[in-house]
């Protein structure tokens, strides 16, 4: 990726959309969006570290749950026909 503006002229179709129109009152050649290395990488692990946590720990338990509901519905359907 460059950091020089493309060589293609602009698309008017696209000159009202937010992102261009929020550019321009910043005085941007083009949209930015913003973006790239975390220089506290370190820091930003440690701070989202429970939210990790809570993302698999949240995942297992609807698998789990796909389980029991279905071993339980299984236990009513057959103690209903027996």
């Amino acid at each position: 990726m460059t950091d020089q503006p493309s060589s293609r002229p602009p698309d008017p179709r696209r000159f009202d959309e937010p992102r261009n129109v929020r550019a321009r009152q910043k005085g941007l050649p083009a949209a930015y969006i913003a973006g790239g290395e975390d220089p506290a990488i370190a820091e930003t692990r440690r701070r989202e570290e429970p939210y990790v946590r809570l993302l698999v720990t949240m995942a297992v338990v609807i698998v789990l749950m796909g389980f029991v509901l279905g071993i339980l519905g299984a236990a009513l359907i057959a103690l209903h026909l027996a």
